[in-house]
């Protein structure tokens, strides 16, 4: 908002009759005469210069003014955007640039600024204009390509060797550094070669040792049958923690031990004959009871004369036709005089399991059985047995969890004795 908006207006300014032709004359005591006109100068009134009344024409200060002449009619009233004075009739008085400041103005103004003799106006000149170009594509300036050659010719720049400085802040050839860098680094790839070289000829050796191991593991196995004492076969008492059906921890003791011999009369006439691709080089059996004496089970281990390719594929055959879960290719049990197992015959059989192993040239099996000689006209595979919806009689007695147990922890015995060193024959 502008000053000149937030200015109030002034009143107008009263009308000045215009003097007399011949101002009478004055005496000592006209001072003091209140008709007496107001001859003060007006420009220390309202900031404008004196000059000729309104009413006077310029030129004709002392002219009498003729009675019998119209007088000009009264300006108008002052309008409220010049409040300074009436319109001129002819020369006009000159009215201030800037009217006077008010005291309820806050912002200072700018004043008209007069030239004098001290501050000379100084004349404006405008700037020069370049020519214009000539009409054409713009293009490089040819002095400043990089090809302009220089008066003189094109300088010549050398550059001096670089220096370096060693841990004592002493300057050195920087060369010498680099080159203790690059031995540094080249030493680094020619050890990471070794190592890389070192690891892959480290694991070519671990598969041959690892296949070496795994070899001499199943020769080992194959020859336990006469190297490693019966009890570490098995064991007079076997613990079977969690074995039992729900599982409930077991307990089973030897009660009998077969002499070693063929597998003519171990195994039923169709089990024998699928088992004969591998052969029978010695066959081991014993006897168990649990700790109630309510259960019979007969484990055997039978060491073949096979290789580890054959044992694979007779393995691959039991699971591929099923023939560890057919009751007429059941092992036989080993039925001890004067023992809770002797009368443990093959009309006694309950549940049964036969296992190929693949690390080893030996087949494990197991059958179970009640130790009162119970017949059993239904007896059931070990796999069966042992699933929580079987409800068969030797499912629902344990006769599974007997036999699939006993065996298991034989066997585990088993790889532990072909890890471990032996005592050599007699």
């Amino acid at each position: 908002m502008s000053t000149e908006a937030r200015r109030p207006p002034l009143p107008p300014r009263p009308v000045v009759p215009p003097p007399p032709a011949h101002p009478p004359a004055t005496g000592p005591d006209d001072s003091n005469t209140p008709d007496a006109p107001d001859t003060t100068d007006r420009t220390h009134q309202h900031g404008v210069p004196a000059g000729p009344g309104p009413s006077e024409p310029p030129g004709e200060p002392g002219k009498p003014e003729d009675p019998d002449t119209p007088t000009a009619p009264p300006p108008p009233a002052a309008s409220a955007r010049f409040p300074d004075g009436p319109p001129a009739t002819g020369h006009a008085p000159r009215r201030p640039l800037v009217p006077a400041e008010t005291p309820g103005e806050h912002t200072p103004r700018l004043r008209p600024f007069r030239p004098d003799d001290d501050h000379p106006v100084r004349p404006v000149t405008a700037p020069a204009i370049p020519p214009p170009r000539p009409a054409g594509p713009p293009g490089p300036d040819p002095a400043r390509s990089w090809s302009a050659l220089p008066p003189g010719g094109r300088p010549t720049v050398s550059f001096g060797r670089p220096e370096g400085y060693d841990a004592d802040a002493r300057p050195r050839p920087l060369g010498r550094r680099l080159r203790g860098r690059t031995v540094a680094v080249a030493s680094c790839v020619v050890l990471g070669l070794g190592l890389i070289g070192g690891a892959v000829t480290g694991s070519w050796l671990a598969g041959d040792s690892e296949a070496d191991r795994e070899r001499n593991a199943f020769e080992t196995a194959g020859d336990m049958w006469h190297s490693v004492p019966v009890d570490r076969l098995f064991p007079p008492a076997v613990d079977g923690r969690g074995a039992g059906p729900g599982g409930a921890d077991r307990t089973w003791t030897r009660v009998a031990v077969a002499p070693d011999g063929g597998c003519s009369d171990a195994f039923d006439p169709l089990l024998r004959g699928a088992l004969a691709p591998v052969g029978c080089e010695r066959l081991l059996r014993a006897t168990y009871t649990d700790a109630t004496q309510s259960f019979v089970t007969t484990v055997g281990l039978l060491f073949t004369d096979a290789d580890a390719p054959a044992m694979r594929a007779l393995a691959q055959r039991f699971e591929d036709e099923g023939l560890d879960r057919r009751d007429d290719l059941m092992p036989r049990p080993y039925a001890a005089d004067n023992t809770v197992a002797a009368g443990f015959g093959d009309d006694q059989r309950a549940s049964w399991t036969v296992h190929v192993l693949t690390d080893a040239p030996v087949v494990v099996y197991s059958v179970s059985g009640w130790a009162d000689d119970r017949r059993v006209d239904s007896p059931q595979p070990a796999a069966d047995a042992v699933r929580a919806d079987a409800d068969t009689d030797p499912a629902q007695a344990g006769l599974g969890h007997e036999a699939k147990g006993l065996a298991d922890r034989i066997e585990r015995a088993l790889r532990k004795n072909a890890t471990t060193p032996t005592e050599q024959p007699s």
